[in-house]
């Protein structure tokens, strides 16, 4: 992990560049498979499974007695775990519900939005290094609240065939039964253009490899709408004396084991305090089961020196973090400083894995600087938003002459004209 001391703005893009993702390369996989999985239907998911996953699949879909067979095999430690966040992060996100607008914009004129749900979904829920069921609670809750009718959880099976117990356990917890032992690229094409056993969907959800991220960007040429374009996951810690360097170390070292495209990031107005969080760094990895992952994670990673406060806000917003943990003193008049971040996390007892399980905030998030343009998965990410509009006789009668001038002026004759035939028609009742 290198360590920068005040670097310039002009530097910032360049030193924390994020690991080059080689699309050109990566797309040249994955149309391939796109293309014949939309050929070829459940044939080349199986196929693929077999040159993938390693395993001959009879059938693609999870049966019932696989789902009750998985509820054995969780502990009841994990269930009460997975109960905890389930009800927390349902919590925070039906608080997301909002009530249809009505406004009557002038006298007979009366606009409304309401919030109709996204009729298909798709979910991926990862299950390769790191089988991701607590992916399941933060996309299966608000799909589920949103009222989507169709809900579709695609992931990668295992040489034996099966899919993670702790995952189809929370697929069925919350309600999700149509579960497709496929993954990656395949996974994503299978979603897009439907096959024998997988319905097509409207929209796809879910981090994954950079072959899924890829897939899911080229899903969207074909109508199927995505939550985001993701990539690796990321961290950025602005932290000060005020803050405990092994919980800063922790922090940095959760995200550093997800993959070895993760970056992490240090931010701090003390150098003293950077070196005692790298030495934390050193001692904690080496008692890591995914050492290795993190070390070449770290490889990627930096920490900055920044003693002018407002400068170090400003790296803090062109790098765009996924996650910001913030621990400073200050953290008030830091926090109102930020508005590129996917989710923040405010003090010394806030973890960032408290986010990734349980505390009811969405870990889905924007991810390589695209928390400058992306929110993070919300209830809104399964709702679409409905305009309507109905205007009286008496309404047109006073909108109607805008109407007219504007349609005019933009030479759109038949637009005026669908205004004027009304009005005449009212003019003559009048009579």
């Amino acid at each position: 992990m290198q360590l920068l001391v005040n670097p310039s703005p002009e530097k910032w893009k360049k030193q924390l560049a994020r690991p080059v993702q080689k699309t050109k390369e990566i797309n040249k996989i994955v149309k391939p498979i796109l293309k014949k999985v939309a050929r070829s239907g459940d044939k080349a998911l199986k196929k693929f499974a077999q040159e993938y996953d390693h395993v001959h699949l009879d059938s693609l879909l999870v049966s019932e007695a696989e789902i009750q067979a998985a509820e054995g095999l969780v502990s009841k430690e994990l269930k009460a775990a997975i109960e905890v966040a389930r009800v927390n992060i349902e919590r925070f996100h039906a608080a997301q519900v909002q009530a249809e607008l009505i406004e009557e914009v002038m006298p007979g004129v009366i606009c409304r939005r309401k919030s109709v749900p996204i009729h298909r979904v798709g979910l991926y829920i990862p299950g390769g290094t790191a089988p991701l069921f607590s992916t399941v609670l933060m996309l299966g809750i608000p799909a589920k609240l949103a009222g989507c009718s169709e809900i579709v959880l695609c992931s990668p099976p295992s040489r034996e065939g099966k899919i993670h117990p702790a995952i189809l356990y929370t697929a069925s917890l919350i309600g999700i039964r149509k579960i497709v032992k496929v993954g990656g690229a395949q996974a994503i094409a299978a979603l897009t253009f439907g096959t024998e056993s997988v319905p097509q969907v409207d929209k796809i959800f879910g981090p994954g490899n950079q072959y899924v991220t890829a897939a899911k960007q080229l899903a969207t040429k074909y109508s199927v709408a995505i939550d985001m374009p993701a990539g690796p996951s990321e961290v950025l810690v602005y932290a000060d004396e005020s803050a405990v360097p092994a919980f800063v170390a922790s922090d940095l070292l959760s995200q550093a084991e997800h993959g070895v495209d993760s970056q992490v990031i240090l931010v701090t107005p003390s150098e003293k305090f950077a070196k005692k969080v790298l030495k934390e760094i050193n001692e904690q990895v080496e008692k890591l089961p995914r050492k290795e992952i993190a070390y070449k994670a770290l490889a990627n990673s930096t920490a900055v020196v920044m003693e002018d406060q407002e400068k170090a806000l400003a790296l803090i917003n062109e790098y765009a973090p996924e996650h910001l943990i913030i621990a400073v003193e200050n953290e008030d008049e830091a926090i109102a400083a930020i508005y590129n971040a996917g989710s923040v996390f405010i003090g010394n007892f806030t973890p960032e894995s408290a986010g990734d399980y349980a505390s009811g905030t969405n870990h889905t998030l924007p991810t390589y600087g695209y928390a400058r343009n992306y929110s993070g998965v919300s209830l809104d990410s399964f709702l679409k938003k409905i305009t309507y509009q109905k205007i009286t006789a008496e309404g047109l009668r006073k909108l109607g002459p805008t109407v007219e001038v504007m349609a005019a002026n933009e030479l759109l004759e038949a637009h005026k004209n669908a205004v004027t035939i009304r009005l005449n028609y009212l003019k003559e009742k009048k009579k």
